[in-house]
């Protein structure tokens, strides 16, 4: 009889499937979310050489000290605009979404729909 697994386990399971599909390259590369119960972390990442390119996330010291009294959402769409613009800054205007086996709703929506509105692809 199989074992019942926890939310964080499904999650990692979710994301794995996702993974054997989604692969970034140097021409597009992936845009990875890992959401945790406070913060919110972004990456552009070119699987084919391992290496991160562009990183944003809510820890940062702007986006931190603007931070306080607004919702996990509202934080959630500066780190997708800043992330955009440091991808932009790099010669990077398409990538592969990855949103890491959670659901495309909320937060990581948040950070898509800004990624986008900054000027990403796709």
């Amino acid at each position: 009889m199989p074992r019942a697994r926890n939310g964080k386990a499904r999650r990692i399971a979710r994301h794995a499937r996702v993974r054997r599909k989604v692969i970034g390259t140097s021409e597009r590369p992936r845009l990875s979310v890992f959401r945790s119960l406070h913060h919110i972390y972004a990456q552009v990442i070119d699987d084919t050489q391992g290496v991160t390119l562009v990183a944003a996330s809510s820890l940062e010291g702007d986006l931190r000290s603007e931070r306080n009294g607004q919702k996990k959402s509202e934080v959630s769409k500066r780190v997708g605009a800043l992330v955009a613009e440091r991808a932009k800054s790099n010669g990077i205007e398409s990538v592969v979404f990855d949103r890491g086996g959670y659901k495309f709703h909320g937060r990581v929506k948040a950070l898509a729909d800004a990624a986008r509105e900054g000027g990403l692809v796709f």
